[in-house]
């Protein structure tokens, strides 16, 4: 019975997320989701009872993922290295489940930050921030330190109507992310 619930859980989720890339959040409706599920209102609301219930249960999987990645990294050297690392794992998180959130995220902007996740989403990306970027380094190593993270995000909105697929494009945005990553300032010379 629990992976009978699970599976109808998912399947909410999944035909939420379609919805809401074909329609936009806004304009989607439980109704409609009910409908497309071939199943009540009631039976979905068994599961979620508001939109932004459905969406805040796809945030709650991205902050698990990016929670682990987190505690990865305190545990590592600020390093260009390690950080290089977590851009590769960050990636893995986007290119798997998180694929379909960043759509939605960059396909409803206007709605997702208004929704209660859009503050701990920036707390977050704060996170990685802190991780990412050197404090006594330049400032555009600064720069280039957060932007390597979102590159990762913005490429697939900004190649969305190019020819390309989208694992040729995250495989283009990981290299670009990668080359962003700040190497350590020279040592100043030995007296």
């Amino acid at each position: 019975m629990t992976r009978r619930r699970s599976d109808t859980r998912e399947r909410i989720r999944s035909v939420a997320l379609e919805l809401f890339a074909e329609q936009g959040y806004e304009k989607t409706s439980l109704r409609e989701i009910a409908e497309r599920l071939d199943v009540t209102k009631a039976a979905l609301y068994y599961h979620f009872k508001t939109k932004e219930d459905i969406v805040g249960s796809l945030f709650e999987d991205f902050y698990a993922e990016a929670e682990e990645l987190l505690e990865w990294a305190r545990g590592q050297e600020p390093a260009p290295a390690s950080r290089r690392e977590f851009v590769r794992r960050y990636a893995e998180i986007i290119q798997g489940p998180g694929r379909e959130l960043l759509r939605f995220m960059q396909q409803n902007e206007p709605a997702v930050r208004d929704l209660k996740t859009a503050s701990e989403l920036r707390q977050r990306m704060k996170s990685f921030s802190d991780f990412m970027v050197d404090e006594k380094a330049g400032l555009p190593d600064q720069i280039r330190a957060r932007l390597s993270i979102l590159t990762l995000h913005m490429t697939h909105f900004a190649m969305r109507e190019t020819t390309f697929s989208e694992d040729e494009v995250h495989a283009a945005a990981l290299e670009v992310a990668l080359d962003l990553v700040p190497d350590d300032p020279p040592s100043p010379p030995a007296e």
